[in-house]
């Protein structure tokens, strides 16, 4: 009876903690405007407007065809998952340099301010090769809000 018990509640707990992961993961704005809604439909009023495209979302839970987001803000709300799109970018919490190769021993091209939004081409270990206005390089992936993997 207590083995039973036992498998029952590793068993809620298996499912409860893979549940949590799929509802938590990372989308990017399609286009450069974005309407954010109170709720889940086209009849909440808009609570704002993002205008800036490619910014990684925050999905926290779904309602049919909407999407409740959270950004690096905090800031939360409803959009419609046709205003929503799978790809990699994030944000910079603090301000780092931009380096030619994945090593903090290359050569540095610039410095990227803190907020800048960076465009991921691909990841490796705690570096990714970025892309932001008419530069590419690499860059850690620490204090970043967005999705690195």
């Amino acid at each position: 009876m207590k083995i039973g018990f036992y498998i029952l509640c590793i068993t809620f707990l298996f499912t409860s903690i893979l549940s949590s992961n799929e509802k938590n993961y990372f989308l990017i704005l399609k286009n450069a405007k974005v309407y954010v809604r109170y709720g889940p439909g086209f009849d909440y009023p808009i609570k704002y407007v993002y205008k800036k495209k490619n910014l990684p979302i925050k999905i926290i839970d779904k309602k049919e065809n909407f999407r409740r987001i959270i950004d690096f803000k905090k800031n939360s709300g409803w959009i419609h998952i046709s205003q929503l799109k799978k790809g990699k970018s994030f944000i910079l919490l603090e301000d780092q340099l931009l380096f030619s190769k994945p090593t903090k021993y290359s050569k540095p091209i610039l410095k990227i301010a803190k907020g800048r939004l960076l465009l991921i081409k691909k990841c490796k270990k705690k570096w990714c090769k970025v892309k932001t206005e008419k530069y590419i390089g690499w860059i850690k992936a620490i204090n970043v809000w967005g999705s690195v993997n």
